[in-house]
Order: C-alpha cells, then structure tokens, then sequence
C-alpha cells in the first residue's frame, strides 16, 4: 500500500482506511489501486463490523487527480473510481466518514457513500466540477438520495463550498466536533456503544436492507452517468477547456459548446 494505511481497532472488528499521500490525499490512480485491494481483502473477513475513512493531516481529501481527467484518461479513471463505490455496496459493511479540513470533489463522493459521516469545526464540502466544466457522477446520484434534491442540486450546479455546521443542518452530516482530537474520542465512544455489541453478519444485513433502494438507484444510474461523461461530456470543447485551463493554471475561455 502506497498511499494508504490500514489499522485495526476494537478486537480487530473494526478497519480504520488512513488516505495518505503526503499532501491532499489526492485520490489518483494509485490510491485509488490501494483502496481497492483492501476492500477486495475484506471480503473474506467475517468478522469486520465498521471500515471508517479519514484523512492523514489537516484534510479528509481534496478529491480526484484533475491530470486524470483529461479525455485520454478519463474513461480508465471513472472506472476504477466507480468500482470502489460498488465494492462498498456489496460489502454491505458498515461505514462511515470521519472528516477534517477539505473534503472536496472525489474525496466528498467517498465520504457520501459512507453510512454515517462525522466531521469537525474544519471540515468544508463542496463538489466544484462544475468549475471546470464537468460533473461528478457519483455525487449526482448520491447527494440527492441523503439531502434531497433541492439542497443537492445547488451544490451540484453551483460547485459551492460549504461549512461543516452548514453540512449538519443540511443533514449530511450526523454530527460536528469543535477539534479533531474531541472527533476522535467521541467516535471512538460513538463506535463502542452503537457497533462493536452487534453481529457483523446482522449488521451487513441492517445495512442491505436500510439501503436496497439507495444500492438499487446507484447500480442502475451510476454507469449511465459515466457513460454520459465519457462519450458526451468529454467530446465537448469547454469540458476540454476546464481542465486544461486548470492544469495550465489559467482562467477557461468558455466557448459554450
């Protein structure tokens, strides 16, 4: 693992997922490789109850590789992005997002998936692909299903950044710490009092049956979205526009087409 750390906590029932790269835990190609191999690994673990996800330093992630967006390579990254969206689902393992500083773009579509989120007074959330002419397919799906539609489509359209209180009253997060070592503690609280007294195998059952409809709507629309990103989305100029004007540090000239 490159680009990650796995420990186990609470009698090995529980596996704490570390991103770390050094920087923004930018989740690239090999990130990506990394989380889905231990996700593939716990498959074979009967008894695991909770995979919680954080963020090594100040931030949770500050979402995808923008160089992996490019036409050449976008295709390949929507790919493998969007399989650890549907691992997760056949997992049916309990998880959730504990989240501090930046929690933009890819990095908030990992955090949405998750069961339960918790953040801090630091936390920001936005999903700014808008700003460079693209969208998130994941986030399409995803935010709509946990804060409904009207909420969820002025960040999506948008591409604002929100505060962690402004989250909680959205109703996307479950709860907000004032510091990430009171977050740390609490959760840990949190995860003894709600989770490690259950069944795994129940648990894994809670949760296919609290999601059957969510798990229902992302397999069917999710492939249609990354259809619709690479064979439409990425044909167009300003898509093209937007990231390379963000690559070659410059404001998008948008021909609108």
């Amino acid at each position: 693992m490159n680009k990650i750390k796995l420990e186990y906590t609470h009698s090995n029932t529980v596996a704490r997922i570390i991103l770390d790269d050094g920087k923004g835990n930018i989740l690239d190609h090999v990130m990506m490789e990394d989380l889905q191999g231990v996700l593939e690994s716990f498959k074979t673990n009967i008894h695991l109850k909770l995979i919680t996800f954080e963020g090594e330093g100040k931030h949770f992630s500050f979402g995808a590789s923008v160089e992996e967006h490019t036409k050449d390579s976008a295709a390949i990254m929507l790919k493998n992005f969007h399989k650890l969206f549907y691992t997760i689902k056949e997992l049916s393992i309990p998880t959730m997002a504990i989240i501090s500083g930046q929690c933009l773009g890819g990095g908030m579509e990992l955090a949405l998936i998750c069961n339960f989120l918790f953040a801090d007074s630091t936390a920001k959330f936005g999903q700014p692909e808008i700003v460079l002419g693209v969208f998130p397919p994941p986030a399409s799906i995803l935010l709509p299903l946990k804060i409904g539609y009207a909420r969820a489509e002025e960040l999506l359209i948008t591409g604002k950044v929100i505060t962690a209180e402004e989250a909680h009253r959205l109703g996307l997060l479950n709860k907000v710490y004032d510091s990430k070592a009171e977050m740390q503690i609490k959760i840990n609280e949190w995860i003894e009092q709600y989770i490690v007294s259950k069944s795994a195998s129940s648990l894994r059952y809670g949760v296919k049956a609290a999601r059957i409809k969510f798990n229902h709507i992302l397999s069917n629309f999710l492939p249609q979205l990354e259809m619709m990103y690479v064979t439409q989305l990425m044909e167009t100029k300003d898509a093209n526009e937007g990231i390379n004007s963000f690559l070659e540090k410059r404001k998008p000239v948008w021909e609108n087409c």
